[in-house]
């Protein structure tokens, strides 16, 4: 059974819309448009409507007859665009650039759009979350590219998110669409607290042209990982 936010649906074709119009309009302010900040101006919306959650056409169907409910809904995503594209352009990220180049660069045709890759690590020893962890993402040999700046190879476990680590992988171009293909990747951890940790897995892709929603569907969740002082996974046996 699938779930889906219809909220994001919205506030993905109102500020597609909304950055359209301003560009048409002439960009007055001069705001930046980047595929970055309009990412940055979606998370900010999401973050302050309410979700709507359907599991079937029926579930789209008895939205659509909630005819008050779009249209407040609508008219608070209006607003909020507006306030959070001059708030992200006000506070860019250090990693932030014009996005002109990478928009250059873009595939235009099919793609294998991989999801997000998330999962935790722990002590194997006091089963407390890590932070300070270097986590690497490989596949034939080579760190896997991200999508964008914005997300990071290797990745560095932080406190505020405890043990919490996230990739999400750059599409990969294809010849042609509807194509299956098997991803293989495989985490790796080496901290001289721990004991070296490969862990493999797979991912299982179908080509298309690249998404139109700002986002890859659920992230692909990798089951929890213990890490354990040299010598002491032996000891445990």
């Amino acid at each position: 059974m699938e779930l889906h936010n219809i909220s994001e649906d919205i506030v993905f074709e109102a500020v597609q819309k909304i950055f359209g119009l301003i560009e048409k309009e002439g960009n007055q302010e001069e705001l930046c448009l980047c595929d970055q900040c309009k990412m940055d101006t979606i998370c900010y919306i999401l973050n302050r409507v309410e979700a709507r959650y359907i599991i079937s056409s029926r579930g789209i169907n008895h939205l659509e007859r909630e005819w008050a409910w779009r249209q407040q809904m609508e008219a608070d995503v209006a607003t909020l665009a507006y306030k959070g594209l001059r708030l992200v352009n006000h506070k860019q990220r250090r990693t932030h650039s014009s996005g002109a180049q990478e928009e250059k660069k873009a595939h235009r045709g099919p793609v294998f759009d991989i999801p997000t890759i998330m999962g935790k690590l722990f002590d194997g020893k006091t089963f407390e979350p890590l932070d300070g962890v270097k986590v690497e993402l490989w596949s034939d040999d080579e760190l896997v590219p991200m999508r964008n700046k914005n997300w990071q190879n290797p990745f560095i476990l932080v406190p505020n998110t405890p043990g919490t680590y996230t990739f999400w992988p750059a599409p990969v171009c294809a010849d042609e669409a509807a194509t299956n293909r098997l991803f293989n990747y495989t985490l790796k951890v080496e901290d001289p607290r721990y004991e070296t940790m490969l862990h493999s897995f797979k991912i299982p892709a179908v080509s298309d042209q690249p998404p139109v929603s700002h986002s890859s569907g659920k992230p692909f969740k990798i089951p929890d990982i213990y890490l354990f002082s040299p010598g002491e996974s032996e000891m445990n046996w």
